[in-house]
């Protein structure tokens, strides 16, 4: 595998390196030569692997341009954006927005419904009075969580079809596309390159967002295979999930969290209660499309084992892997949904 270096922006590593929850799995070498180039963008690492034979440096590279435009009209982190006028006026009126924001905003609120509120991009407030908003994690009183729930709720949002826009309908409400963004961008570069005519490529953002197009070429051809790791034990895997033309996001509370008096609070909030949700480890989820993969990660963290099992079975085209304690016992369970053996490998089986 060779690696490839466009500018000084350009950050080329091993791609099991650019990865920390997935990873690739080792495959029999081969002769397919494969090409793996990453860009820093909204805070993370974004990276693609793709076939050298292919000849489409410039495509895969250009599509790093792509991922900073998104990350312009999204942030929240920065003086100006899209989403930043929004939060400032929509409580006193509707804001007409552009085509693809609006459709994010739309897939947000559909997902918000159907997850009975588990996913909500009215989140802030909470993510504020934690300290996760500025990565300064802080116990707030009971007091400052009712305050901040006062802000949080997907209802208040009210979306104008005709006129593209929208309005809050409640002052201080504010919206944030961090459980969501980095799919949403992986869903607008793989419909660049298919109009563009390319193929076979795997991409992460953050290592907790995939999308796969295509095989990477070897073995039984069926698409691109990535590593669960463990999360008590991360050289070991839990499973290993087979992807083609479907993304996956994965969510967990070992990335950001801090400790008070042993008790462990992770970054992942349930917006229905405003503390840290809890008895999950890690939580995948396979869907269509990268923006689903992640929004449903995210909702499948706090709705636990049943509760991703009622979304499931409503929605076919979904999968789930969550890892939760086992009762009891330093180990762990394994619950998985609308996956079948073409579709992942436990670890028991794995190889």
């Amino acid at each position: 595998m060779r690696t490839l270096v466009s500018s000084a922006r350009e950050i080329v590593e091993p791609w099991v390196d650019a990865v920390e929850m997935l990873l690739p799995s080792d495959s029999p070498a081969d002769s397919t030569i494969h090409i793996q180039a990453s860009r820093r963008a909204m805070a993370c690492e974004f990276a693609v692997k793709y076939h050298a034979l292919d000849h489409r440096d410039d495509l895969f590279l250009a599509a790093f341009e792509l991922i900073e435009e998104i990350e312009s009209l999204l942030t929240v982190y920065q003086p100006r954006s899209a989403v930043i006028e929004i939060n400032q006026s929509a409580a006193k009126g509707p804001v007409v927005v552009n085509a693809e924001l609006f459709s994010l905003i739309e897939l947000s609120q559909r997902l918000f419904y159907d997850t009975a509120g588990a996913f909500d991009i009215t989140s802030t407030p909470l993510s504020r009075v934690w300290g996760f908003f500025k990565r300064a994690g802080h116990l707030p009183s009971e007091s400052e969580i009712a305050d901040a729930l006062e802000h949080v709720d997907g209802q208040q949002i009210e979306l104008n079809l005709t006129e593209r826009s929208v309005r809050f309908l409640r002052p201080g409400i504010e919206i944030n596309f961090n459980s969501i963004g980095k799919g949403h961008a992986l869903d607008r570069v793989a419909q660049r390159l298919e109009e563009q005519g390319a193929s076979d490529y795997l991409w992460h953002g953050g290592s907790s967002s995939v999308l796969a197009r295509g095989s990477d070429r070897s073995g039984d051809r069926s698409g691109w295979t990535i590593g669960l790791r463990h999360p008590l034990q991360p050289e070991l895997r839990v499973a290993e999930i087979r992807l083609q033309d479907r993304a996956l996001g994965t969510s967990g509370g070992a990335t950001q969290f801090f400790e008070r008096e042993g008790r462990h609070y992770g970054h992942v909030l349930d917006p229905r209660t405003g503390w840290p949700a809890s008895g999950v480890f890690a939580a995948t989820a396979i869907a269509p499309s990268a923006a689903e993969a992640d929004a449903l990660a995210t909702a499948f963290y706090v709705l636990g084992p049943e509760g991703s099992a009622r979304y499931c079975a409503e929605r076919p085209d979904v999968g789930a892997v969550l890892v939760t304690p086992a009762p009891g016992k330093e180990e762990i369970e394994v619950h998985a949904f609308n996956l079948g053996p073409e579709d992942w490998t436990p670890a028991s089986e794995v190889r």
